[in-house]
């Protein structure tokens, strides 16, 4: 009985939530222009009756924290804002975590509309933002309001966050998580394509300087190419990206090719066409396993270069110089029996009449923040679409949001306990 209220509550309430997804959109909320966006979000909060908490993250503080990255460090006009819905009493806790923040809309041309329309066509919304993550945080907010709208109480406390520079590093969770935040669990709308994420990649930039010596190109063979020594760095790199894949055997990555990637994403290097270059510079991606620290990460990363000279002795006196630098998201990995995990998959059934796809992320979300530093185990599932992220014409299926908060609101009700319910809400849903 609950199940259909619910879904019909939604259902009749979809104009509304795709015009309040479309004004969320219409909002450039790129790094450093939040403020407008967190707004609307803090004013639907407020209709909602959550208790509001809004504040500008301290950058000084945030900077002595050995997981904090960020280009700045001000957030002037970059609010967090977070809403929380108390419950009854005697039931478990809740994170609902979405930022705001979005990447840059790139190049206009593109694009067949403004990247920031919200142009609704064929039941797709169009826009930066709509599938990483705006779409998924109109989902948290549509299951509270239907909840509400069916007259739910939980006994356990909702605590939906709305936060920003999750897309350079995570400062914005982490600043939550420094406030005090914690939950029983966490669930994190990333566009997984409604797939389910109970693990999540984590990934680190690193910067190398690779050494040569200068020379007239005329008499090249008095120097030594920095470019050609770079090609032996990246093949070098790209053995040990083989080698660290070997060891992965976890099935949540069977379909994923490469499960931890070690991507060169920079080169640069020589200044004049008739000079032999002395240095090149080359950027990267390192990834994460999900049960992995960072430092272990790093340390393999060390000693593997450090086996360079065995394979030219140029690298005995010249080794590139590995500096680690930039943005970093921290692994996640939460057990696949986990309660919430048995909660979001039965929910899932219940709504979508099919099994969801259980898998690892491919890429990072503060759910590693979430679950290593805040304690609070953390799952990432969402309704955007993970191949068009960050893409231009990014849009996301309105049908999926709508599916994602009505089985968002079901397990909100089987994990935080339904008031006046001996049974933990479930008995009620059907």
């Amino acid at each position: 009985m609950r199940r259909k209220q619910i879904h019909e509550w939604l259902q009749s309430h979809r104009e509304e939530g795709v015009r309040f997804l479309q004004r969320m959109v219409q909002v450039p909320s790129t790094q450093g222009n939040e403020e407008e966006g967190q707004r609307l979000i803090a004013g639907k909060m407020s209709e909602l009756g959550l208790e509001l908490d809004w504040w500008e993250p301290e950058g000084e503080r945030l900077a002595a924290h050995p997981f904090f990255y960020s280009p700045r460090s001000w957030f002037a006009g970059s609010p967090n804002v977070v809403g929380i819905w108390k419950g009854s009493g005697g039931g478990r806790s809740i994170i609902l975590n979405g930022h705001m923040d979005v990447v840059p809309a790139g190049n206009r041309e593109q694009w067949q509309d403004d990247p920031f329309s919200g142009s609704v066509v064929d039941g797709k919304l169009y826009g930066r933002g709509a599938t990483d993550m705006k779409g998924g945080t109109s989902a948290l907010l549509l299951a509270i309001e239907a909840l509400q709208g069916v007259g739910v109480q939980l006994k356990g406390d909702v605590i939906l966050q709305s936060v920003i520079e999750e897309e350079s590093g995570g400062a914005g969770t982490l600043a939550a998580i420094l406030k005090g935040y914690q939950a029983d669990a966490a669930l994190i709308p990333e566009p997984t394509n409604m797939r389910i994420f109970p693990k999540q990649q984590g990934s680190m930039w690193f910067r190398l300087e690779v050494k040569g010596r200068s020379a007239h190109g005329g008499t090249r063979y008095e120097g030594v190419s920095a470019i050609e020594k770079s090609m032996i760095v990246v093949r070098h790199i790209q053995e040990l990206e083989n080698a660290r894949n070997t060891r992965i055997t976890d099935p949540l990555y069977a379909h994923n090719p490469i499960p931890l990637p070690i991507n060169i994403g920079v080169i640069q290097g020589g200044n004049w066409p008739s000079s032999v270059p002395d240095t090149v510079k080359l950027e990267g991606r390192m990834g994460v396993a999900p049960e992995e620290k960072l430092d272990e990460a790093k340390a393999e990363m060390t000693a593997w270069l450090a086996r360079l000279a065995e394979k030219d002795p140029w690298f005995v006196q010249h080794p590139p110089v590995l500096e680690w630098f930039g943005a970093r998201w921290v692994p996640g990995s939460v057990d696949p029996g986990h309660d919430l995990m048995q909660v979001l998959i039965q929910q899932y059934r219940e709504v979508r009449a099919e099994e969801p796809v259980i898998e690892a992320s491919p890429w990072g979300t503060d759910g590693g923040l979430l679950t290593q530093l805040g304690e609070t185990p953390c799952i990432v599932f969402g309704p955007g679409i993970t191949e068009v992220a960050h893409y231009p014409n990014e849009h996301i299926v309105l049908d999926h949001i709508f599916e994602a908060a009505e089985i968002i609101a079901l397990t909100l009700i089987a994990w935080c306990g339904l008031e006046g319910d001996e049974h933990g809400g479930e008995e009620n849903m059907h």
